[in-house]
């Protein structure tokens, strides 16, 4: 008779996939980004446009792709030990203003206390018990309320990336912190340089449009992968890691294109319980390993999206995330 595997067996049964193949690691990342460069590239030397605006959307993205990638190789689950993709790599966190120093210390935190309640809101959206919150100043509750808010997750262009990955860091800590300023400052200097040059409909199509949309719903994935109806919270005496990867990481069910433009991430069970698995092994992963095929799930569906975005609190007596309280 099978056992199922729980605590470190689990984890050391995902330790097969923790591999990856170079060549493949390589193509991912070299045909995404010719992709890329092909799509902004119609964005700005095409008189269609029809055909500009397609181009700004797969753009847009080909963004999510490759950050995605990005994340992954700041993991070290792909090429760690290329100096050519790490550098590739830092490029591409400032040009999408998520630049690693602040981005890899925020996400590694994000991994090591997933889910804990008494820990603090560093890469992560801030989760208050339902006593913590109505114990709130109305200031402090507004506060609160506004970084989880729909319209918040909507534009992450701007609350996420532009004040929460760089403008903030650089403000708190600038010497730590100096790619920040270097990926506003090209993030900015780029956008003056589009509109003199090619005008303001080329600065929408070829910027604006494709980073908005990719911040947009990099956010809202952020988002819904830990905070989704079923998801659970611990104290830390109450908290392990592989709890936190099955109980309240989501696997986020998608078609297969989008699944290829959010490369993978959308397996996030797996991702957590082993950051190391490369991004194109976690359906592999989660086909071989049993314990793996029941996770929480939640789906892109409309009616999904809005039932995660009504979460607010979680109740310590329903052991539920709900909405706002009466």
């Amino acid at each position: 008779m099978l056992t199922t595997r729980t605590g470190k067996d689990l984890i050391l049964a995902t330790r097969d996939f923790a591999s990856e193949n170079n060549l493949r690691s390589w193509w991912s990342i070299l045909s995404t980004l010719f992709l890329l460069v092909l799509a902004l590239a119609g964005t700005v030397w095409n008189f269609n446009i029809v055909l500009r605006l397609v181009c700004s959307v797969l753009s847009g993205m080909l963004i999510l792709r490759f950050f995605v990638i990005y994340h992954d190789q700041q993991h070290s689950s792909i090429l760690p030990n290329s100096k050519l993709a790490s550098s590739l790599m830092k490029v591409f966190g400032v040009l999408v203003l998520s630049p690693s120093s602040i981005w890899k210390t925020s996400h590694n935190y994000h991994h090591k206390h997933n889910s804990k309640l008494r820990s603090a809101n560093i890469g992560s959206f801030p989760i208050m018990t339902k006593t913590k919150f109505l114990s709130l100043s109305k200031r402090q509750q507004r506060k609160y309320l506004f970084v989880r808010h729909p319209l918040t997750i909507l534009f992450g262009y701007i609350f996420t990336f532009i004040y929460g990955m760089c403008w903030k860091p650089f403000w708190s800590y600038p010497r730590r912190h100096l790619d920040s300023l270097l990926a506003l400052s090209f993030h900015f200097g780029l956008g003056i340089f589009l509109v003199l040059h090619f005008g303001w409909e080329t600065l929408v199509l070829s910027l604006v449009l494709p980073c908005f949309m990719a911040h947009a719903i990099g956010t809202y994935l952020f988002y819904a992968q830990h905070n989704f109806p079923e998801v659970t919270f611990s104290d830390h005496k109450g908290w392990t890691y592989e709890k936190a990867a099955m109980e309240s990481s989501s696997y986020l069910k998608m078609g297969n294109v989008m699944q290829w433009f959010t490369a993978n991430i959308g397996f996030h069970h797996v991702h957590h319980l082993n950051a190391k698995i490369p991004f194109y092994r976690l359906p592999e992963a989660m086909k071989k390993i049993p314990e793996l095929q029941m996770p929480k799930t939640t789906t892109l569906n409309p009616v999904e999206i809005r039932k995660c975005l009504r979460l607010k609190v979680w109740d310590v007596e329903s052991q539920r995330m709900t909405p706002l309280p009466n």
